[in-house]
């Protein structure tokens, strides 16, 4: 009987006495981040090829200038498109009267704009921005407008409406009796939070808001403000410190503007700055119609559309901003009330042409995975719905598509992403398709 043979330790050709490896892996940080179910959602949308960050991964990384030729060849042009020509007047209208910065700068800006529309990795931020940046330039090139061509000031036209329409004059009213905690309780919104208001806003509006609102909203924002200022140089009208400044005397445009309330924040906290600011506004006599009321509702009323039932505490930053208008002799109550319906009409062709519908299940943008335009069929008890499986984010314009305009949306391809503005989907030829339903609301 053999014996049985065991193996020898000279059979093995390695080291026979070795460490064991235990599996050990560190916890990963995105479990402290990111939740539990969240990032088994973000697994989810990996496996179905869509990208968990549709809006960040369909930016334009383009930087060569024939796709913008490509996407103008092949751009179908509608009379939405007549808003380029009238930013482009104003902007050839302002660059002639302003007297300084020199030719010299004033080409550089011209060029670096051209270069930005031209490049599609810039022009998708610069397209959308044009009505805003029309805005502050018309604003900056009001002082250098020749006097003979500027229509007279109006003095009484407002007091004589503030009796009519209240039957006094609101303004003094309220600025009669002075405290430093209403000047404080008054310069918060109209100082401060009037010009951060817009860039809070937009981020608001771009987390929750569904694809494509963000870039109606500026668009809105920069409309609003163009209008205003062109009526304000068409119709200048004297504010309520020039009357308890100067009386209901006739007004010249020599005249420097005044701080009116503001000029004791600037007292309380030893500084200069809105007398300073104020004194050599460009626009001296352009209270009608008011824009710090007009933003107001602007923002109230697109973050309602966002958030219907917070809606109230948004009316109340219009009040507040009224209030805070009149105390310190800014505005008559008349301004604010046109100021205000302007901002409602605006708002009102945007949500009706433009504005992506809220579908209170979804909490993000990233959420949406179609999204729904009111158009002219709605009060058939019609709309449209876009699905996009991997839509696009807000460098695509609003309202420069015939598509739009008889209230349809149709996919484009990546060669008319920011001059056709007809869809809010990004489309990849290879493997996503947008599909179009109709749905009846009577049902």
């Amino acid at each position: 009987m053999k014996s049985p043979t065991f193996p020898s330790f000279k059979d093995f050709h390695g080291p026979s006495f070795q460490k064991q490896k235990i599996p050990f892996a560190w916890p990963s940080m995105l479990a402290f981040v990111v939740p539990h179910r969240m990032r088994r959602k973000l697994r989810s949308q990996l496996r179905s090829r869509q990208s968990p960050a549709s809006s960040l991964a369909s930016l334009e990384n383009s930087w060569s200038p024939k796709d913008t030729i490509r996407a103008l060849r092949a751009h179908r042009w509608s009379y939405h498109d007549g808003q380029y020509i009238l930013m482009m007047l104003i902007g050839i209208f302002c660059l002639c009267i302003i007297e300084h910065p020199g030719p010299l700068v004033k080409t550089l800006i011209a060029t670096v704009l051209t270069v930005s529309l031209l490049l599609p990795i810039t022009r998708q931020f610069f397209l959308p921005f044009l009505p805003i940046a029309s805005w502050l330039v018309l604003f900056y090139a009001c002082r250098f407008i020749p006097t003979e061509y500027r229509p007279p000031i109006w003095v009484r036209v407002l007091p004589a409406l503030e009796n009519i329409v209240y039957g006094a004059n609101l303004s003094n009213i309220l600025s009669a009796n002075k405290h430093v905690i209403l000047d404080v309780l008054a310069w918060l919104p109209y100082g401060i939070i009037h010009f951060g208001a817009p860039f809070v806003t937009s981020a608001v509006i771009f987390v929750f808001a569904a694809p494509g609102t963000l870039q109606v909203y500026a668009r809105s924002f920069g409309y609003l403000n163009l209008i205003g200022v062109v009526i304000q140089i068409a119709f200048p009208c004297a504010p309520p410190w020039y009357e308890s400044k100067y009386g209901l005397q006739p007004a010249n445009y020599s005249m420097e503007g005044s701080p009116a309330g503001l000029a004791r924040i600037d007292q309380l906290f030893g500084i200069d700055l809105y007398t300073s600011t104020f004194t050599a506004a460009p626009l001296v006599f352009g209270a009608m119609p008011s824009l710090h009321a007009g933003q107001a509702t602007c923002h109230a009323l697109f973050l309602s559309h966002i958030f219907p039932r917070a809606k109230f505490l948004f009316y109340t930053y219009i009040l507040w901003i009224w209030w805070a208008t009149l105390y310190l002799q800014h505005h008559y109550a008349v301004d604010l009330i046109a100021g205000s319906v302007l901002a409602l009409a605006v708002f009102q062709i945007a949500k009706s042409k433009f504005l992506a519908r809220l579908q209170p299940d979804k909490m993000t943008r990233w959420d949406y995975d179609y999204v729904e335009l009111c158009n002219a069929q709605e009060s058939f008890g019609l709309h449209r719905i876009i699905t996009d499986y991997n839509f696009d984010s807000d460098e695509w314009t609003v309202g420069s598509s015939s598509s739009i305009s008889s209230g349809t949306i149709s996919p484009a391809d990546e060669t008319q992403s920011l001059w056709e503005a007809e869809t809010l989907t990004s489309q990849h030829e290879s493997d996503i398709e947008a599909i179009e339903v109709i749905v009846d609301d009577r049902r």
